[in-house]
């Protein structure tokens, strides 16, 4: 069942959209050849409870860390440890918080120093295939309309999708109905009307879409080992349109569209 929010639920969601979104952007000024990614870990956990937030993740499902860090062929769920960032990488952070009943989600791809051109061009697919997305989500339109755009867009520049994992309502809970898959028709699944509230967020990959997961149950892997990224915002339609909670003046989508070259 699909939970649809009230103007009240949607300010409290905003509030812990913003902070994943604060600890997201002090994350991405951290990076660097040579970090652990447990400091990484470490200050997202002290900087959401200075925010009197709990980190979302920390002990979901037994998960152990309150960030979820993965480097280059890793597409999810990576976990944070002594291992250190290097020249070239590529990192995935993934971050959630709950705060006042509500919680807030969001993921960024970042390099780690100078990167390969086809990185960048990885990391700049899958934030705009956000964006193309998000633009999907009005009133009338249908989740899979969000879906088949993000697919059509990640699959026009020579990338995959990631299937095996999707995105989500949330509110709550961490994960609600409905589901968002990054890959589909288009005019299917769910009608999209005010108070939806979604975690839209692609996970593409530059080689094959298919998928392990490593050993430790959890670190998720493209099969071919080929560089993967991840884009998720937390957005709602509203009364006056879509709004994206995990960004700093909740940025209509195609309103500030991200340039192909953005990272070249």
């Amino acid at each position: 069942m699909i939970i649809y929010k009230t103007a009240e639920e949607i300010r409290a969601m905003r509030e812990s959209s913003e902070i994943v979104a604060k600890v997201l952007a002090e994350l991405r000024a951290m990076i660097k050849p040579g970090l652990r990614t447990s400091e990484l870990d470490e200050c997202a956990e002290q900087r959401a409870r200075e925010f009197r937030a709990k980190p979302a993740f920390k002990g979901y499902r037994g998960y152990p860390a309150s960030l979820c860090i993965s480097i280059n062929e890793e597409i999810i769920h990576g976990i944070p440890s002594a291992r250190t960032l290097r020249e070239g990488d590529i990192v995935s952070l993934d971050f959630g918080v709950l705060y006042n009943g509500f919680y807030g989600d969001a993921a960024r791809t970042f390099p780690v120093g100078t990167v390969s051109p086809l990185a960048q061009r990885l990391i700049a697919a899958a934030e705009q295939a956000f964006y193309k997305g998000a633009e999907n989500m009005t009133e009338g339109k249908r989740v899979s309309d969000i879906s088949a755009a993000i697919q059509q867009y990640v699959e026009a520049q020579g990338f995959s999708v990631i299937r095996q994992f999707v995105g989500h309502g949330i509110g709550h809970s961490l994960h609600e109905e409905p589901q968002v898959p990054n890959f589909g028709f288009p005019g299917r699944g769910p009608k999209i009307r005010k108070g939806l509230v979604l975690a839209i967020e692609p996970m593409i990959a530059a080689g094959d879409w298919d998928v392990e997961v490593q050993s430790d149950g959890w670190t998720a892997v493209t099969k071919d080992r080929s560089l993967a990224a991840h884009f998720e915002e937390t957005v709602a339609l509203t009364e006056s349109g879509v709004e994206i909670l995990s960004q700093a003046g909740g940025k209509a989508p195609g309103a500030d569209l991200i340039k192909e070259q953005r990272y070249a």
